[in-house]
């Protein structure tokens, strides 16, 4: 399925759904796939949710999902967009319902507890929210065409804890070749990046293939690696594709994800 044109289909179908274990990605960055140097969880929002109720009329809302980071497998976007499409001609008693049916079907692909929270298509709470911290896209950075690097990246002084963001990443779908945008998010404490030095090795990504929480445990590792800060936070906020986008979260613990962005 993957890669290749699939028909919409007209009937429920879970088996739509393509899960990619995490631990190859991750013991090609280096980490034990039991006991990753990070906790958190991928947010998705689908725009694009529709059923039937009991009359057989549509309904339509916005889901967020959240799928734990310690999954043992993230889920394809296509294949998800694709088993949610199956789900507009499929009868459901209440929102009750459809949740567990939805959240049971996820969680088997992924391998964990799924859950999903509805919001009416116009709900003020899916209102997107600025970036805490310093800008970094105003910097006198320049792509190199290299891959990214850790060392690309540059220690500083310690000091206060250090929140950095651009809206300049790109990298690329390993299954397509096309191009994912987002904003980066980073949060350091007991230890500081120099700026200049982050966004150099961000746009590293530009050319960069793989999937979304792939290149944000990337990010994480490298920031890791060459800073050894007390805490660190990393969240990307990839824009939608299909009705779908995905923010993956890493961290050290001890905060909740950011809340999603107007630019999705």
């Amino acid at each position: 399925m993957l890669g290749r044109q699939v028909a919409v289909s007209e009937h429920y179908a879970p088996e739509l759904l393509h899960p990619i274990p995490r631990a190859r990605a991750r013991r090609e960055l280096g980490l034990d796939p039991a006991a990753p140097p990070f906790g958190g969880v991928d947010i998705w929002h689908a725009y694009e949710l529709s059923w039937l109720d009991a009359h057989r009329r549509p309904v339509a809302r916005v889901g967020r999902f959240a799928i734990p980071a310690d999954s043992a497998n993230l889920v394809e976007s296509k294949s998800f967009k694709l088993y949610l499409n199956s789900l507009n001609g499929e009868c459901f008693d209440s929102e009750a319902a459809a949740v567990q049916r939805i959240c049971a079907d996820i969680g088997a692909a992924a391998g964990a507890e799924v859950s999903l929270r509805l919001f009416a298509v116009d709900d003020p709470a899916l209102a997107g929210a600025s970036l805490p911290g310093d800008c970094l896209d105003a910097l006198e950075a320049s792509w190199s065409d290299r891959e990214p690097d850790v060392a690309q990246l540059v220690v500083v002084e310690g000091g206060a804890p250090q929140e950095l963001y651009t809206h300049l990443l790109r990298s690329l779908c390993p299954v397509t070749g096309q191009p994912d945008w987002a904003s980066v998010w980073v949060r350091l404490e007991g230890a500081r990046v120099e700026p200049r030095s982050l966004l150099d090795y961000l746009l590293a990504y530009r050319k960069h293939q793989d999937f979304h929480e792939q290149c944000v445990e990337r990010i994480f590792r490298d920031l890791l690696a060459a800073c050894a800060p007390e805490s660190l936070h990393v969240q990307a906020f990839y824009t939608r594709r299909g009705g779908l986008d995905i923010t993956p979260f890493r961290g050290t613990g001890g905060r909740e994800p950011l809340p999603r962005m107007n630019r999705q």
